[in-house]
């Protein structure tokens, strides 16, 4: 079924390098976007949190915006709108961009920004699910507000968060398909190329699917070990189940 891959494609190469092509671009725009995604969703999530009322309100804001727009949407704007609205200059290199940098660009912005309001939303879940207790130790011992926030609540919400940033990640996989609309030639764009050429359509899926799968269980199997590795040390004082101790022996007086 798939001698498909192993056939020449009319650049001289093979239809599977042109499939080992759309894996790279799938590879280069889920880690780009993930590294923009997980920086702005910890600060936004963080944010929430704060005391106050600006900051809070502000992301908030950024979180409805992002969250409630349509991916397909939001990738249209970032390609067709936004260098309409950068200064002249800024737009002009924007759009004058050698491809695929053109498409690139706008793509992960898009991936990274909409992947984040998802995870602040995670991570304001996991601080708001820390124990009170652990924000008036940490002042009792003379930390300021902020040093708290980064260096004892939201380490530990983090590591709460693992299995559920495990589903953002293999999302974020998942959703560089959609850079196909703007022209980023990733994996799903070149199955549909090579369907195209040759009107085999079900190989050509059916290698994307199985790529799409492995790549899904290596995220899974990294996030399983990074959970383990960072989970936090159990003492037997922490241990709900109860002890059960030796009988003493009395003394004969």
């Amino acid at each position: 079924m798939f001698e498909l891959l192993s056939q020449p494609a009319p650049d001289g190469g093979t239809y599977g390098k042109w499939l080992l092509s759309g894996l790279t671009w799938t590879m280069a725009l889920a880690i780009a976007g993930w590294a923009i995604a997980f920086a702005v969703g910890v600060a936004i999530g963080t944010g929430r949190c704060l005391s106050g009322r600006t900051i809070p309100a502000i992301c908030r804001v950024y979180v409805e915006i992002f969250r409630n727009i349509p991916l397909l949407v939001q990738m249209f704007l970032w390609y067709f709108v936004l260098p309409e609205l950068l200064p002249p200059n800024l737009g002009d290199w924007l759009k004058q961009l050698a491809p695929p940098w053109g498409n690139f660009l706008p793509a992960v912005l898009c991936l990274g920004l909409y992947t984040a309001s998802r995870v602040a939303e995670q991570v304001r879940a996991g601080i708001e699910a820390l124990p009170p207790g652990q924000k008036e130790a940490a002042i009792a011992l003379g930390l300021h507000p902020r040093h708290v926030q980064y260096y004892v609540i939201v380490p530990q919400a983090l590591r709460l968060l693992i299995p559920s940033l495990t589903s953002e990640v293999m999302g974020i996989y998942k959703n560089t398909s959609v850079a196909l609309t703007i022209g980023v030639m990733e994996l799903t764009a070149q199955a549909r190329q090579i369907s195209e050429m040759t009107f085999q359509t079900f190989p050509a899926f059916a290698a994307v699917t199985i790529t799409y799968l492995v790549l899904a269980l290596i995220v899974w199997a990294g996030m399983t070990w990074l959970e383990h590795h960072l989970a936090a040390p159990t003492s037997t004082a922490c241990d709900p189940r109860p002890v059960f101790l030796p009988p003493v022996k009395e003394e004969n007086r």
